[in-house]
């Protein structure tokens, strides 16, 4: 199956959403869809009536769609267009395809709103310290190695004209992970609302969109996971509405050295993992792919300067901090609130 960049089960797990409905009687009924993508699965659940599609045909519009996602957005795949923009060497414009546009807009924006602190051109680090598709052993890169990765590392080297792509730096390399399983989800959420239904929960390795109402004619409620490593467990329970829910956490995809703990997620700004009590950030917006970057650039902020970014721009953001005893505590910005 082909993947995006760092898009695999043992990672995606990390920010896995708990789908808690309930069931009830009506002329509707339940449809449950399922499938691979993008180097993890993804859930739908809706609610159909006698004029809704066929299953078989909303499976196979769905598969088609996030199929194209893959051949836009992956790494792994050498010929997708984003791998072509990261294998180019050429500084002129160069016009690609709305949906990948859209997700280097959306990278571009986020890098500027969070400060840098994400940043979608940190796949050279991100490579470096062998959490990238060429799976390097794992080892501690060198200041040295550190500081020359980072010359090539800044959304400022790229530029946007509509559709037109320009590398102000031809070594940019980008790296779109945290902002495409969002995408997707968007896109499936998209596809079954134009095919007449209105009433769904998508899941794509975690991340969610979320319509309507369940079967029991009852708000969608899905469960946060608690941030360990060893185990499943509810941390807390959430009832979003129509809206789209992401979650970034560091606690599944790592590697120790000496007894200290490298994240995959880095710090653009310094080149290291991320080193704080922060270990997870729950975002609630209306698009997914906003939520899915936002939520990995407000952790690498980690909660004091995350907080204080989503309070001061109405985010409704959960960030969840281990204690030095091990136990977790969990923080809200004020727009988080109406979830809990």
């Amino acid at each position: 199956m082909s993947k995006l960049p760092r898009f695999k089960p043992f990672l995606l797990s990390c920010c896995t959403l708990v789908l808690l409905s309930g069931c009830g009687q009506s002329d509707e009924v339940k449809v449950r869809l399922s499938g691979a993508t993008m180097g993890t699965t993804y859930h739908i659940t809706y609610i159909a009536n006698t004029t809704s599609p066929s299953q078989t045909y909303l499976q196979t519009k769905i598969d088609n769609a996030l199929d194209q996602v893959n051949q836009v957005a992956s790494t792994y795949i050498v010929s997708s267009e984003l791998s072509q923009l990261n294998q180019s060497q050429s500084t002129e414009p160069r016009h690609y395809s709305a949906a990948l546009t859209e997700m280097l807009a959306e990278g571009i924006h986020l890098a500027q709103f969070t400060q840098g602190y994400l940043d979608i051109t940190v796949g050279p680090l991100v490579n470096l310290w062998g959490f990238g598709p060429d799976h390097h052993p794992k080892f501690i890169p060198t200041a040295a190695m550190i500081s020359q990765a980072k010359q090539d590392v800044g959304a400022h080297f790229l530029a946007l004209d509509g559709q037109s792509v320009r590398k102000l730096n031809p070594k940019v390399y980008v790296d779109l992970s945290t902002l495409a399983k969002g995408y997707g989800v968007d896109v499936v959420a998209d596809t079954l609302a134009a095919e007449g239904i209105d009433n769904y929960l998508v899941e794509i390795g975690g991340e969610m969109r979320i319509a309507g109402h369940s079967l029991a004619q009852q708000d969608w409620r899905i469960a946060v996971e608690k941030p360990v490593a060893e185990q499943r467990q509810v941390q807390h329970v959430l009832q979003p509405k129509d809206s789209a829910v992401a979650t970034a956490g560091d606690y599944r995809n790592f590697f120790d050295e000496n007894n200290v703990r490298y994240s995959h997620i880095i710090d653009p700004n310094t080149g290291y993992p991320i080193h704080h009590h922060t270990v997870s950030v729950t975002v609630v917006g209306k698009s997914c792919m906003a939520a899915d970057g936002l939520s990995t650039g407000l952790m690498v902020m980690g909660v004091e300067k995350g907080l204080a970014l989503a309070d001061a721009n109405n985010i409704a953001a959960m960030f969840i901090t281990r204690n030095d005893d091990g136990s977790f505590s969990e923080h809200y910005s004020q727009a988080f609130q109406q979830y809990l």
